[in-house]
């Protein structure tokens, strides 16, 4: 059994650890639909991608992660993005190359790749 100062102590140290990975108000927020129908489709490798690819360019301000079932398996590999302030964007059967273009146009430059959204 630990000591009550050495669990403040480890409660304190994740605190720091949590409140690191937590998001800025001016973050980005690329989200990639990993549920089976995602993987099948091959969200896999459009996940990696845009990892990469944010990583690459230096773009400090976004985030990418996953998430399950986003609804819609016959566009799938499904990518959404949220900006601040801004109506997120959802991407539609997504392929690594086309990663590549959003992370260029979209993300580093601002301008939504509407070839690949769905119509309103």
């Amino acid at each position: 059994m630990k000591s009550l100062e050495e669990l403040k102590a480890i409660r304190d140290k994740m605190k720091n650890q949590v409140g690191i990975r937590s998001e800025e108000e001016n973050t980005t927020r690329v989200v990639v639909g990993m549920a089976t129908c995602g993987i099948a489709a091959g969200a896999r490798p459009v996940l990696t991608a845009f990892s990469d690819l944010v990583q690459e360019k230096g773009l400090n301000n976004v985030t990418v992660t996953q998430t399950g079932c986003i609804g819609l398996c016959m566009y799938e590999p499904i990518v959404e993005v949220y900006e601040p302030g801004k109506e997120k964007v959802t991407y539609v059967k997504m392929t690594a190359e086309k990663a590549a273009e959003v992370v260029n146009l979209h993300l580093a430059g601002g301008t939504v790749v509407s070839k690949y959204t769905i119509e309103k």
